[in-house]
């Protein structure tokens, strides 16, 4: 067979594969469009970092600042970098470590509710919070630690306490943040979680209980081993936003403490320092700087960390 009947081969057998797969890239279509519009085409913005922006001249126009890196003083000089940078850090790795503990153990809890409406029941109840907005969250909070006729404050007077001005203390929000972030989002990765499982054979189950193995051990040598994989891709999205506020949870850090000037030693990370930078400054430029240093070092840990599970567990990791 000569070269160029191979080609014409290749190229027949690649045309039926695409045609076979067609309905799995129509699927893929509207989520690749809007990763697109949403990720890609802004990706010029980045130029602004290096720039002087000005809205008549717009991104192209705008003059390269010079020094090219004078946009990141604004960041790196400032004397809240580092609390700022710290929060980021201590609040996205604690959030880590309780999302991912709590919903793992929750949805081995919901996989042995063996009801299926009682099932769907507890499952509603807990994804209910994941689709309430901050600002929503924010009264709730606010209608129980309220100095005046907060729930909390009343239970602590009638116990025989004083009443805690909760919007005052900044030691109490190191607290109160990653349990508000608990609570909403601990349902939306549970499911996940309870996904993961369901996919797990129940003859590995079947067999094991045969052999007499209790139900904790059925979880500690089938399920957490088998939900391993999903447990590191969702730990290295996770460790890809640790200089992130959280996928669009950022605004908690912002709403719940009311953005209450005495509080931001516990509750300011880099994305509210940001925002506020750019209400008062009005500086495009140095805002856009910090966050592409967000993006980047988020990007470095990534590739970090996968490295990391290869070394350790070649399968596991997510390229």
């Amino acid at each position: 067979m000569t070269n160029e009947n191979v080609k014409t081969v290749r190229n027949k057998k690649r045309l039926r594969s695409i045609k076979k797969q067609m309905p799995f890239y129509m699927m893929m279509a509207p989520g690749l469009l809007l990763i697109s519009v949403l990720f890609y085409l802004p990706m010029p913005g980045v130029m602004l970092a290096f720039k002087n922006y000005n809205p008549n001249d717009g991104i192209f126009g705008s003059e390269w600042v010079n020094p090219l890196f004078k946009n990141f003083e604004f960041f790196f000089k400032s004397d809240t970098a580092r609390t700022v940078t710290m929060n980021t850090l201590f609040y996205n790795l604690l959030q880590a470590v309780l999302v991912t503990v709590c919903s793992v153990a929750l949805a081995v809890l919901l996989t042995d509710v063996k009801n299926k409406y009682v099932s769907a029941i507890y499952k509603g109840a807990i994804l209910l919070p994941t689709f309430l907005s901050w600002i929503v969250i924010q009264y709730i909070v606010f209608s129980l630690l309220s100095v005046d006729r907060g729930i909390v404050n009343r239970i602590l007077i009638e116990m025989g306490g004083k009443p805690i001005a909760w919007y005052s203390e900044p030691r109490y929000w190191r607290f109160i943040l990653p349990f508000a972030y608990l609570w909403k989002n601990v349902g939306y990765y549970s499911v996940l979680y309870v996904a993961a499982i369901a996919g797990i054979n129940p003859d590995y189950y079947e067999a094991a209980q045969i052999d007499g193995a209790s139900k904790l051990q059925r979880v500690k040598n089938i399920t957490l081993p088998l939900i391993k994989p999903t447990v590191i891709v969702l730990s290295l999205l996770w460790v890809g936003k640790l200089f992130n506020g959280g996928l669009g949870d950022w605004n908690a850090y912002y709403t719940l403490p009311h953005d209450a000037g005495v509080l931001y030693k516990a509750t300011d990370v880099i994305d509210t320092y940001v925002f506020r930078s750019l209400k008062k400054l009005n500086d495009y430029g140095m805002t856009s700087a910090v966050g592409l240093y967000q993006s980047t070092v988020g990007f470095v840990l990534v590739f970090i960390s996968n490295a990391i599970i290869k070394k350790i567990d070649p399968d596991g990791a997510l390229f």
